[in-house]
Order: C-alpha cells, then structure tokens, then sequence
C-alpha cells in the first residue's frame, strides 16, 4: 500500500533513464546537495521523527539526515544507524530464490507442491514464478483481518495489544500460511497482482527445503557475507536493534482532541510474523551496496535479471498506479524516467530502496501521527525520491 501511495504521489511523464544531474561539477554537486537537504527535511516537517537517506551515483555518496533518533532524549538521527527495512527483505529472498533457479534447484514453473506438499490446498495450481511476483492470489495473513493479528485499526484494541506485549510476540511462518489458507484465496492463480506476504514466507519456506538451511543463513550466505554487509542481518525472534539505530513510534489517540494523543516508542518488537517477507534490518550504506551489486550484475546473470523486470501491472481500484511488479523488483515511473526498487514498512518505520541503474537511493524514515499525517510523509518520501533521482520536486 506504501508504494500505491508513493506512485499516485509522482507525476508520470514520458520513458528515459532516470538521473537528470549525474556528472556535476563541485558547485552543481553543493546545489544539488542542498535540494536533497531540503527535500530530506521536508519528510520531518511533515511530521515524520525522522528521515535519513543515501544517494550513490558517478559523483560518489551522499548522505544526508533530518530529526531525532529518539524522542526521549532528542538525540540527532545518525546515517549510519540501523532500521528496520521491511519489505526491502523480498529483493534479498528473491534473488537468493533466482540463484537456486539458475542453479537448476528450482524451477519458476515448478508448482508450490512439488517444494511443499500438502501445505496449501491448491499448490498444485500456484507457481514459484506466482510466489514471486504476487499473483498466487493467496490470502495476505498479515495485512488484513481475520489474520494473524488482531483488528488494530480499532485504536483501542490497539492500545491492549500492545499493552499485553503483543508486538513482541513471536508469530512463526507456519501460523502465517495457516492463516492464510484458512480463508478463501483472494482471486484464481495468476490472474493479476494481489500483494501478499505469505507469498514470500513460502518462498523462504522453499529455500530451507531445497537447500536444508533456513532462508536466513542462505542468505546471508550467498549476499550478506560476499558483499560485506556487516551493517545487515535477519533479527529472527530477537525484539531489539544492534547498535546505533533510531526508535519508531505509532502515535495513539487518548482523547476526542487532534491534539490528544502520544506517540507510542515500538522499537523493541518482534518482526517474526514477518519472516523472510520482511524481517530484515539493515543500513542505508548496505542497501546501497547490495542495490549496486545486484545492478551491477554481481548476483545474477543478464537471463535471470530479465526475468526479475519483467512485470505485471500494479492497479488500486481498477486504475494504473505507475507501477508494476517484477519478480522481487517493482517498476515505478518517476518524472524523468524509470526506477526499479522495493519500499518496506513496519511498526515505527518506513524504508526506500530504488535504483536507476547508475544511482541508487536508499531512504528511512520513521513517521508519526495520524492517517492525514501519515500521508503527508508518504508524500514527501515521494519528493524526495523525485529530488534524488529528477531533481525536481
């Protein structure tokens, strides 16, 4: 939903490669540092805590920060610190799903059946080419409810949950799929896009059985130790966040007021129920050097990168969004041109991870407020993407 409402946020215009300011010179490189700043600020003046970002292109890395780590203490954001990175964790599980295919350990066509039988109904009929790019048409567990969580929309349900220590819970990926085949598939397979995470717990699911070690270890294996990713790694059941890191928060209503309400510190959290679907955490240096590698050819040969673009449309309501879905990879048209990436987001923060070939942005943030507040955020992650990439607002 994230990525719906940063595309209806971006204009669409005409194809071309996205990076309009590459190849400055040093006052052009201080201009344009100063609109990424300005862009950068303009997240947290929408209320957001905190928003750090990093843009890597042929001029070399920068990195910029606005707000506090911490509303507590008032501590400044750090860039190098860790965050929470969401569903940036499908890129990672794809490509390690991709690796196993060009390994002839797993074929895109093969039915989810022929990896683990008997655990949905009708795996026979659902692809891992359907896991990856999100039309399996499987019930999402996590996101909606009747699922693995309670209905925390109502805010005082919300309140007791978290209250009676429900976000640190542990929420295996069996109680994931679980719930999700216990309701009615969304749609037949292969019928159109339909983001679920269950689609990618399954896939992590697949790794162990194909390769005898949880996803975690395989990935970390095949991409996090090759490339040096000393920054990243997958919590598993572990609530807390190694290091330097900024806090998130969920704000929470206390009265009929707009102004009546606190800001509930959701840091310590078990992200468990998000598995191979979303667990990882990492830095914004990490993701920048994992996006250049997998660009870069490094982690994947040109046939199965070509697999990994190709795409199904992304609609919301029935109308384009500008956005489409690879495998592990979504397709976002900017104003100067196409992007591929993956944004992430769970309780207390939000993360961007999108390249243009040439320059890779890498954004976290860690918004607050209400849903209008919440927006507005999402909105000025949107600018900013479109400052770092269009350098235009």
């Amino acid at each position: 939903m994230a990525a719906v409402c940063l595309a209806l946020a971006a204009p669409v215009a005409s194809a071309g490669a996205a990076e309009v300011d590459g190849g400055q010179g040093a006052a052009g490189q201080q201009e344009t540092a100063g609109r990424r700043t300005a862009a950068l600020r303009a997240v947290t003046g929408a209320g957001a805590v905190s928003a750090i970002a990093e843009v890597r292109d042929r001029n070399g890395v920068w990195r910029g920060g606005s707000g506090v780590s911490d509303l507590a203490t008032g501590a400044p954001v750090r860039t190098d610190g860790r965050f929470r990175a969401g569903s940036i964790t499908k890129v990672f599980t794809a490509t390690t799903v991709l690796q196993l295919v060009g390994e002839g350990r797993i074929g895109l066509d093969d039915p989810v059946e022929r990896h683990l039988p008997g655990l949905l109904p009708n795996g026979a009929d659902i692809s891992v080419r359907q896991l990856l790019d999100h039309t399996s048409g499987l019930w999402d567990a996590t996101n909606e409810k009747g699922g693995v969580f309670p209905d925390l929309g109502d805010p005082a349900v919300l309140r007791n949950w978290l209250d009676q220590g429900g976000l640190t819970r542990t929420i295996t990926p069996a109680q994931v799929v679980a719930a999700s085949v216990a309701h009615t598939p969304a749609f037949p397979p292969g019928a159109r896009f339909g983001y679920s995470n269950v689609n990618y717990t399954l896939l992590g699911m697949i790794i162990e059985r194909v390769t005898g070690h949880g996803y975690a270890q395989e990935i970390t294996a095949r991409i996090l130790r090759p490339l040096g990713l000393t920054g990243t790694y997958f919590p598993g059941t572990a609530t807390d966040i190694r290091g330097p890191h900024a806090h998130g928060y969920l704000t929470l209503p206390e009265g009929p007021g707009p102004a009546d309400r606190s800001d509930r510190d959701v840091t310590v959290a078990s992200v468990s129920w998000a598995n191979s679907a979303g667990e990882l955490i990492s830095t914004l240096s990490d993701l920048g050097r994992f996006e250049q590698a997998l660009t870069g050819g490094r982690l994947l040969p040109p046939q199965l990168m070509k697999e990994m673009t190709t795409t199904v449309p992304i609609e919301a309501d029935g109308h384009p969004t500008g956005l489409s879905y690879g495998l592990g990879l979504a397709r976002w048209q900017l104003s100067c041109g196409v992007v591929w990436g993956h944004d992430g987001g769970v309780p207390g923060y939000s993360s961007q991870l999108w390249n243009s070939g040439s320059r890779q942005v890498a954004l976290s943030v860690t918004p607050r407020g209400d849903g209008t507040q919440l927006q507005a955020q999402a909105v000025a992650e949107a600018g900013f993407l479109e400052q770092a990439f269009c350098g235009t607002r």
